[in-house]
């Protein structure tokens, strides 16, 4: 499969005109949603070009759909909202229906906010909050930027999922408004990370040096799965740079499962990972052991 270029925000991956993409965002615009988006308003009668406007700025945001989950996706109750779009293509993903962003519904950002306000107390007894996800958040950076400072002024704790890969598009000014980072590092090394994503490591690693310079709380990710992320190859150098940097304060290592499986037959895509069994006990906890042996605090 092909991967697009990676781009500053998810409106400069729409074509200049008459883009598929666009238009069935457009038509897509037609007031309150139901199912995955749960209520939440869709962008209602809006024109291409105010479409596009409305993403760059960042009123709007492509969202696929949102939940409520405790114990996952950071700490406590969080209202986890999960964007369309992503410059990868990770072999594993359990939700490649969120890679398109034409997957997406257009979705303002004061709406999103509207519904983050009624889950304020529970947020507040749980000590949980909000976690954005994808899809990648880090390709709509006006979106995010929009909603985690909203956030902030309801008082609420603020974490996004990243692959850190378009890190870039994160400045100063948006990541000043997010207590912790979920990042999730693929593999150790530069081949195994191509192989898992068809992109390179450095922009992730590069990412979360700077999370530790400007002392944001980091969680790393790994996705562990059996012939392809399982070599101590490729998890020693993330232990490494998971010790290297003083702000992550936790590691999850993630089992691979096959709960996406059938979307990917839904999609019509090609899932080279229909063979894989979830790694057995042993695996993951020696896996573990490799984390917990450089001090750090690992599930």
């Amino acid at each position: 499969m092909t991967t697009p270029t990676p781009s500053a925000d998810v409106s400069e991956s729409l074509p200049a005109t008459g883009g598929a993409a666009s238009d069935t965002l457009a038509k897509g615009a037609g007031g309150a949603a139901a199912g995955p988006l749960g209520g939440l308003r869709t962008a209602v009668g809006l024109s291409r070009p105010e479409l596009l406007l409305g993403l760059r700025t960042g009123e709007i945001g492509t969202v696929h759909s949102w939940e409520l989950v405790t114990a996952v996706d950071g700490p406590g109750t969080r209202m986890t909202t999960f964007v369309a779009g992503c410059p990868l293509r990770c072999l594993y993903c359990h939700n490649p229906d969120t890679m398109a962003a034409r997957n997406g519904a257009p979705v303002y950002a004061d709406d999103l906010l509207k519904k983050i306000r009624r889950y304020r107390r529970v947020f507040a007894a749980t000590g949980g909050g909000i976690t954005l996800s994808g899809g990648e958040i880090l390709a709509q950076p006006a979106f995010a930027r929009r909603v985690l400072r909203g956030a902030k002024e309801l008082g609420v704790h603020t974490a996004i999922d990243t692959s850190g890969f378009l890190g870039g598009n994160a400045d100063d000014a948006l990541l000043a408004d997010v207590d912790l980072v979920l990042l999730d590092v693929k593999a150790g090394d530069e081949t195994t990370y191509r192989r898992v994503t068809g992109r390179a490591l450095e922009p992730t690693l590069r990412f979360g040096r700077r999370l530790a310079g400007l002392g944001i709380e980091i969680w790393i990710r790994y996705v562990l799965v059996p012939g392809l992320t399982d070599n101590p190859a490729t998890i020693a150098p993330v232990a490494d740079y998971a010790a290297s940097l003083p702000t992550v304060s936790r590691v999850e290592v993630l089992p691979f499962h096959q709960l996406g499986r059938d979307k990917w037959t839904r999609l019509g895509l090609d899932y080279a990972l229909a063979g894989t069994q979830p790694p057995p006990a042993e695996l993951v906890e020696s896996t573990r052991s490799i984390f917990r042996d450089r001090g750090l605090t690992t599930y």
